[in-house]
């Protein structure tokens, strides 16, 4: 997850991620680390925070992780049955 220490999206998406059982985060922080910003935007073409990726798969923001968890695909996401 592409993250900066300040941002209350972030915050939101990790506890989501956190009550649906994920135990480690792999946080990229772009505010310490501007180049990984950069690497962010590419991969992602946004610029905001959080961006998420649950293995290779590229999620989106935590609007787009909290519609994938109230559709009921999270789940299946994180066990890899997607």
């Amino acid at each position: 997850m592409y993250s900066t220490a300040i941002c209350p999206y972030c915050v939101m998406a990790e506890r989501l991620l956190r009550a649906r059982g994920v135990a480690e985060i792999e946080k990229v922080r772009v505010d310490l680390e501007p180049v990984k910003r950069l690497e962010m935007m590419e991969k992602t073409h946004r610029r905001t925070v959080p961006q998420i990726f649950i293995g290779s798969v590229y999620v989106g923001g935590f609007d787009d992780l909290s519609a994938l968890d109230r559709a009921g695909k999270l789940t299946e996401l994180l066990a890899g049955d997607a």
